[in-house]
């Protein structure tokens, strides 16, 4: 196993912990919640295979996915007292699966000679698709179209990952240092609470 499907794995696990999470706030059964962990470690991966004409999508060739996200929902039912207790556990969760998504979108994307614009796209898509379907699915409005730094954290981080990667800096060294750049601006945008301008049409 290569560092990029450790990656990709790892962001799989962490939405899966993320959806399983918001599911059990709103105290859906143990088959609603492994559901709602699985379209949310998937949602964006699957998307974005369709999109860019990858056959078979992502998490049907390998049974890893599978056995990740079912690991995933059952820590985050045995611990469920432990994460719990932690009022931004998803947050937590959510951040890191955002900042790993969308170098994997990006990366997938060129690797089947996507161009940059609509590869950075595509990361941005496999990023924020879970989280929508997942809020979706349990009546919340989407993070993405709140007011807080969302899908802009995930455009920046892949802008940066675009621009080292022409750079010649090495892989590896890339994708983890976008992705904590992805992390730092979601965090700090939160505890600062900055946000985009609000676009606002309704008559004065």
């Amino acid at each position: 196993m290569n560092f990029f499907s450790l990656l990709d794995l790892i962001g799989t696990f962490v939405f899966a912990i993320s959806g399983t999470i918001a599911a059990g706030e709103k105290r859906l059964d143990l088959f609603g919640a492994a559901f709602i962990g699985f379209v949310t470690a998937i949602g964006g991966g699957t998307l974005r295979d369709m999109m860019i004409g990858i056959s078979p999508v992502s998490w049907t060739s390998s049974m890893a996915y599978l056995y990740v996200i079912i690991l995933a929902v059952i820590i985050t039912f045995f611990l469920k007292e432990q994460i719990f207790r932690f009022r931004r556990t998803i947050f937590l969760f959510d951040t890191i699966g955002i900042g790993v998504f969308t170098i994997i979108g990006v990366e997938k994307a060129l690797a089947n000679g996507i161009n940059t614009p609509v590869a950075i796209i595509m990361g941005i898509l496999t990023a924020v698709a879970g989280g929508v379907i997942r809020d979706t699915l349990n009546n919340e409005v989407p993070q993405i179209f709140k007011k807080e730094i969302y899908a802009t954290a995930c455009f920046a981080g892949a802008v940066v990952y675009i621009l080292l990667k022409r750079f010649g800096i090495q892989t590896e060294a890339n994708q983890v240092a976008t992705i904590l750049i992805i992390i730092g601006i979601r965090v700090i945008s939160v505890k600062q609470q900055l946000g985009l301008p609000r676009m606002d049409f309704r008559a004065q």
